[in-house]
């Protein structure tokens, strides 16, 4: 028998050897529907988690999406960003006809993340999916601590704002529905809050987590806006 009839026919007994075990695997194959069923269920709960506690839909998305279901991470990143959009979308009016969101407070540190996510984008997309990986999961160890101690300052005590946010008008009253108290806030700190929020901004992009996990406590621990 010649080599290659040789080698043509152990390729067709390892073909047939694993034909029992193939067709077991396909009939015990998850069905190709269940992956959009299961992510509709699991954006539905998260969309019930992030927004109540303004972290962002993205910051949950990307981590558990990209661990547990079997899509590619570039993806799942800029699907993450646009979970993280549509989420501020849909809570923003709500939270704004409530008196609990000031577009006065939010836009100069929006445009500054805005501009620098552009250059995390850039720079994740540069880099190896699994970097980015073990990079996310130091990430979300880092996010658990801030969330931590953004819970030990619900109203920060602001002896006196800096020139900057009087310049900027970063002040205000909101009524807290669970006190029935008005609370009036102001901030300080805000050059450092600005360069803060421009390096979440890249990390948001990198990792396409959206912000929340990080600007709240930047607002609360930082500048010593309310929660």
């Amino acid at each position: 028998m010649s080599p290659v009839r040789a080698r043509a026919s152990t390729a067709l007994a390892l073909l047939t050897a694993s034909a029992p075990a193939m067709a077991e695997t396909a009939a015990t194959a998850i069905p190709v529907w269940f992956w959009p069923l299961a992510l509709f269920v699991a954006c539905f709960v998260m969309g019930l988690i992030a927004v109540p506690a303004g972290i962002g839909g993205g910051t949950l998305f990307v981590p558990l999406v990209g661990s547990f279901f079997p899509f590619h991470l570039d993806f799942v990143r800029g699907i993450g960003l646009m979970v993280a959009l549509a989420s501020a979308l849909a809570a923003g009016p709500t939270l704004l006809r409530s008196g609990l969101a000031s577009l006065r407070l939010a836009l100069p540190l929006a445009a500054l993340a805005s501009a620098s996510s552009i250059v995390g984008a850039l720079i994740g997309l540069a880099l190896p999916a699994d970097v980015v990986q073990v990079a996310l999961g130091v990430v979300v160890l880092a996010i658990v601590g801030v969330m931590l101690a953004a819970r030990q300052s619900e109203i920060p005590q602001v002896a006196a704002p800096d020139a900057l946010s009087r310049a900027l008008s970063l002040h205000g009253v909101f009524t807290d529905r669970a006190s029935g108290r008005s609370i009036s806030w102001q901030s300080h700190r805000t050059l450092p809050g600005l360069v803060a929020f421009s390096g979440i901004g890249v990390l948001a992009g990198v990792f396409g987590i959206g912000a929340g996990w990080a600007n709240v406590p930047a607002l609360n621990l930082l500048m010593g806006a309310c929660r």
